[in-house]
């Protein structure tokens, strides 16, 4: 095996890790990134994108075009890894899918653990706890609280709908700690689009890469500005958010308890917890 070929070959496996992370509410495929050592490569390739080759594109100087494209992106590195993140998704959706809806309270208490684990991975990021702090995280917790008790997107699946909760869940992807699959959780979109990949919904999946690209290429910048010079501020805002949407998994298990076994209910809130404790003590570690 060549060495460009293992290279993109362990990128692929990367890409299915992030894949797999992502997919699941609570674990951040930016952490898994930034676990398997290409976080900082994945972060600088999409703020490199400048869009140098549109102007030869739209003179149809082709030759430039393509010269500019291949310097403006990096295909070597971007296509194993979409590829694996897009296999990842493809492959879980169902399982997942198939979890929500035959063990209801048991994946919610799962997903809840995850949730609470985060918000405590977010807290330890936080150089001091002081008022202005914990003033933000109780504004955001009860703002979230209350959208998560209205969510007025949440019954609506419409295009604009899809394309805008993907703008907002792929900035959330891309941080260490946060899950993109957790935001559609709070926006109502997680099973909907769950049940989207398992049946193949071409146009719904496409609107949503659509969303997610312009996200990407639009929001990283002001997130890598936001997280350097307001980095207490926007982690204290991001814990609120987290403890604010505790309630959608608690409603969505208890709603749901009838005929289920309290000790595994306990069980997994416990184990979905460690799950995000150890990944990010193996994180620190490296």
């Amino acid at each position: 095996m060549n060495s460009k070929l293992k290279n993109a070959f362990y990128i692929f496996i990367r890409g299915l890790c992030m894949g797999s992370a992502d997919i699941v509410p609570g674990v951040s495929g930016g952490t898994i990134a930034l676990i398997t050592g290409i976080y900082e490569h994945l972060i600088g390739a999409i703020s490199n994108i400048k869009f140098i080759w549109l102007k030869p594109l739209l003179h149809g100087d082709f030759h430039s075009f393509k010269t500019k494209l291949l310097e403006d992106i990096d295909f070597e590195f971007f296509i194993p890894l979409l590829l694996g993140i897009a296999i990842a998704f493809l492959s879980l959706a169902k399982v997942i899918n198939f979890c929500l809806d035959v063990y209801t309270a048991y994946t919610f208490a799962f997903f809840l653990g995850l949730i609470i684990a985060s918000a405590y991975i977010l807290y330890t990021e936080l150089e001091e706890l002081n008022i202005k702090s914990l003033i933000i995280v109780a504004i955001f917790t009860v703002l979230t609280f209350i959208f998560v008790g209205l969510n007025p997107i949440a019954a609506n699946h419409s295009i604009p709908i899809i394309f805008i909760s993907a703008l907002i869940a792929i900035c959330a992807m891309i941080l260490p700690g946060i899950s993109g699959s957790f935001v559609l959780l709070l926006l109502g979109q997680y099973q909907y689009m769950l049940t989207c990949l398992a049946n193949l919904k071409i146009a719904d999946i496409i609107t949503f890469v659509l969303g997610a690209v312009i996200g990407l290429l639009g929001f990283t910048r002001v997130i890598k500005w936001l997280l350097e010079y307001y980095k207490a501020a926007t982690i204290s805002a991001l814990i609120g958010i987290m403890l604010g949407s505790i309630r959608l998994p608690y409603v969505k298990m208890a709603s749901s308890m009838a005929g289920t076994n309290i000790i595994a209910i306990v069980a997994l809130v416990i184990i979905g917890f460690f799950v995000i404790y150890v990944l990010e003590k193996k994180f620190k570690m490296v």
